[in-house]
């Protein structure tokens, strides 16, 4: 099979196409012919030698993939050869097939394109966990969503407002706001000319965001806690401005604020299981009836994966960027 790999730490370029052995599945997993897969900001730290796989995990990247049940393993009870499943995957999906746990697996809704299903997974498990469960969003409640227009802000701004919340995004442009706004936010930041902190108090009279989506992290962190509503719940995902930041405390304990977060990748399959089978219970009818849909950037050949990587440091993508392998 042709995979992509990495061939040493560093920019896109080093992204290399190799032919690689098919791999077997083992006891509860099934072996996918991919036909798309999704890029995400893990597989670009991955590529640049700052985010490891987990132990046991391929060292390909590729974090989400959607295809067709090629073969399945010992103990395989729910997937049959030929069903079409979308997957996450703690890696392995930059190839023509990848071996997924059976229960990390899930149906390709009705009516959507392999490049449709493939950029579900990681967006999806990661938005219903961090914003509805971490979180907690209950409707009515506002949602402050950091980074708008990527694939996890569009995701999140589509299904907080399926399940009646409000919602303000931050998003670098003002096509990037347009956008936001478009999927349902009832205001658009563009953090470059405003403040979002004094946008969030207006939009909810004083209230401030209940929840709060970060993946910006740095200075963030306090206007985060500036714009929070007395016990907002704020939700660390990715540091993309910075590790570290200095805080106000007292803010946090007169607001009695939450202040979490999680990684995804490294979490046990019993755990994604769960997550995939409320997924499929409470979001994949709303992706059925397309009353929720992810967004399409730009869909690049297996081959050229450095131009899907490049494309998404450019940072210029909305939406999902997905790699066709069919």
């Amino acid at each position: 099979m042709t995979v992509v790999a990495i061939s040493e730490y560093g920019g896109p370029a080093v992204l290399k196409p190799e032919e690689r052995p098919v791999p077997a599945p083992g006891e509860g997993e099934i072996l996918v012919r991919v036909r798309a897969a999704g890029v995400n900001r893990p597989d670009v730290a991955q590529r640049k030698g700052i985010y490891p796989p987990p132990p046991g995990a391929s060292k390909l990247p590729g974090l989400e993939v959607a295809g067709e049940v090629a073969a399945v393993g010992a103990g395989v009870g729910r997937w049959q050869v030929g069903d079409r499943v979308t997957a996450l995957t703690p890696g392995g999906g930059y190839a023509e097939y990848c071996i997924v746990h059976e229960s990390n697996a899930l149906p390709i809704p009705a009516g959507f394109t392999f490049t449709e299903a493939a950029a579900l997974p990681e967006t999806f498990f990661t938005v219903w966990h961090n914003v509805f469960e971490r979180g907690g969003l209950k409707a009515g409640e506002t949602l402050l969503v950091h980074g708008g227009t990527s694939g996890i802000g569009t995701t999140a701004i589509q299904l907080a407002v399926a399940f009646g919340a409000r919602v303000v995004a931050t998003a670098g442009s003002p096509e990037k706001c347009a956008a936001c706004t478009a999927l349902g936010a009832e205001r658009a930041v563009n953090y470059r000319q405003e403040d979002f902190v004094q946008a969030v108090k207006e939009l909810t009279e004083g209230h401030g965001a209940d929840v709060i989506l970060d993946m910006v992290g740095g200075d963030y962190a306090q206007r985060n806690y500036d714009a929070a509503a007395v016990d907002g719940r704020i939700v660390q995902i990715a540091m993309l401005g910075g590790a570290t930041a200095t805080v106000d405390l007292g803010k946090l304990m007169v607001k009695r604020l939450t202040h979490t977060g999680s990684t995804l990748r490294p979490r046990s399959v019993a755990f994604k299981a769960r997550l995939a089978a409320e997924l499929e219970a409470r979001v994949w009818p709303l992706l059925a009836a397309r009353k929720v849909a992810p967004v399409m950037d730009m869909i690049f050949p297996l081959r050229e994966a450095w131009r899907a990587h490049e494309r998404m440091e450019e940072g210029s993508h909305i939406g999902k960027i997905v790699l066709d392998v069919a």
